[in-house]
């Protein structure tokens, strides 16, 4: 349940008991333990209840989980699909993930839109992965080259700072073990990407699928392929 709302929509407790394969009353008793251990908040609407995280870090914690996690057995073609798509293109939290958002960065870094760093996730020199400190490590900046280009598209963005640049978060993907674009700057271009519509969220979980006008325009206005 906690990550089919990784994606930091609000969904209701007949949804999530589907996800999780479990009885609706089953459900039910596991988000109360869930609100009550303030990982979870509910907004009752009408007759229906909907849950969400409790914020942003809440969904960093889910991902760094997952990079421990074993495998989970994949028992049918449908599991089979939905893990690939997850690993290719999702949500985390409010912003792009998987290969997609990994190729998104990269591409922003090689058009030197984004400074700072190389893209690549390295171990510190004691060997400790640095799972609890994600945007903190790298001194990733957006450029005004690299603030034009967003803004042309329509992204929301703050102001340059006074030296001429954006500071920006970054997360270590769980799945590619590579950086992807996080924060406000993260937030707003997935927004803007989805309202675009070249990209969309797909029916159930985190998934996010290519569309299209996506498949045409990413790689012309980013030089990201999608293939």
């Amino acid at each position: 349940m906690l990550l089919a709302l990784g994606d930091g929509r609000a969904l209701p407790a007949g949804t999530l008991a589907s996800e999780a394969g479990v009885a609706a009353s089953t459900a039910s008793e596991h988000l109360a333990r869930l609100v009550d251990g303030g990982l979870v908040t509910v907004h009752p609407q009408g007759r229906h209840r909907y849950y969400r995280l409790a914020g942003p870090e809440v969904g960093r914690l889910i991902e760094n989980l997952a990079r421990l996690a074993p495998a989970a057995p994949v028992r049918s073609l449908r599991e089979d699909s939905r893990a690939y798509a997850v690993r290719r293109a999702r949500t985390c939290y409010d912003h792009l993930a998987g290969r997609l958002g990994v190729a998104v960065f990269a591409a922003l870094l090689r058009d030197g839109l984004v400074t700072g760093g190389d893209g690549i996730h390295r171990l510190d020199d004691d060997g400790e992965d640095r799972l609890s400190a994600p945007g903190r490590d790298v001194d990733y900046r957006l450029t005004p080259a690299g603030h034009a280009r967003l803004a042309e598209l329509g992204v929301d963005l703050p102001p340059l700072d006074g030296d001429g640049g954006l500071p920006l978060r970054y997360c270590v993907d769980w799945t590619e073990q590579r950086h992807h674009l996080s924060g406000r700057v993260g937030r707003a271009l997935a927004d803007r990407l989805l309202a675009l519509g070249w990209l969309k969220r797909a029916e159930r979980g985190r998934a996010v699928l290519v569309t299209e006008a996506g498949r045409e325009r990413l790689p012309a206005e980013l030089g990201v392929e999608t293939g």
